[in-house]
């Protein structure tokens, strides 16, 4: 891509590519049993653990078929879609900035503390990780949103590259 290209915008964004299964990511994040059965709460802050969550199942998935430049993409679609929230929420400019050094920090920490458990689909490590990092409601079930996830990452690799950028997922 040219610097004028960059500059004029006249090059397609190649974030799109991977907003279906940004988008399917959002969806799967709201299934209805991780805040039902698992008592995850639901608030702000136990669906952006879920989101979060389900992020690094999508990330964990593009990683092993070697896509970092798209799980990256995927990242940046992620801060893009969290800004926003933040601004229809009302949070002003000066602090929105700050605000995204955190989300970051916390897609990246549980990126980290999930990747393992993930990709040895060990599930008492996932299901410490998320006590760790979601939030639940009195009674909640770290195991039960663990399977849930477990679960998801199976049919993530079952799924061709293909259709995984067309978000194909449907757990």
């Amino acid at each position: 891509m040219s610097f004028l290209s960059k500059l004029l915008g006249t090059e397609p964004d190649p974030r799109e590519a991977l907003r279906p299964l940004w988008h399917r990511a959002v969806t799967l994040a709201r299934t209805p049993d991780f805040y039902s059965e698992c008592h995850v709460a639901d608030s702000v802050a136990g669906r952006f653990d879920m989101i979060t969550a389900v992020s690094a199942c999508m990330m964990v998935r593009l990683e092993a078929s070697n896509m970092h430049s798209e799980s990256a993409l995927f990242a940046e679609l992620f801060v893009e879609d969290m800004e926003g929230q933040m601004r229809e929420f009302g949070v002003n400019d000066v602090v929105v900035g700050k605000r995204m050094g955190k989300v970051m920090s916390s897609l990246g920490g549980r990126l980290g503390a999930y990747r393992p458990a993930l990709n040895n689909r060990d599930l008492a490590a996932l299901s410490s990780a998320m006590e760790r990092n979601v939030t639940f409601n009195e009674g909640g079930s770290p195991e039960c949103a663990a399977t849930m996830l477990l679960a998801l990452m199976d049919e993530l690799s079952a799924l061709s590259d293909e259709e995984l950028l067309a978000a194909k997922a449907d757990a």
